[in-house]
């Protein structure tokens, strides 16, 4: 029987799925960095220790972070605006 890939040849595929993998882990890293460092930024400015370690921990890859700050962060300062609005309006 004949051999369907040499060994230099496995190698060479090896080679190259390797350096593909490298390309997609930069990729994500990129993605991700931003993305948590800011989550992480809001959470400490907001005063929300659970928060912070939940996002430092949870590696969501940034899906966690996103609706962090889009959707729980920006729904609590909405709150605290119209709050803030009634109680103004009252004094």
């Amino acid at each position: 029987m004949e051999q369907l890939f040499s060994l230099s040849q496995m190698s060479n595929v090896a080679e190259s799925n390797a350096e593909v993998f490298s390309f997609f882990v930069i990729i994500l890293i990129l993605w991700v960095l931003p993305w948590k460092g800011y989550a992480l930024w809001t959470a400490v400015k907001r005063g929300e220790k659970w928060w912070f370690a939940a996002l430092l921990v949870i590696n969501t890859l940034a899906i966690l972070e996103i609706i962090y700050i889009f959707f729980v962060a920006k729904k609590k300062e909405e709150f605290l605006g119209f709050v803030k609005k009634i109680l103004n309006l009252k004094s």
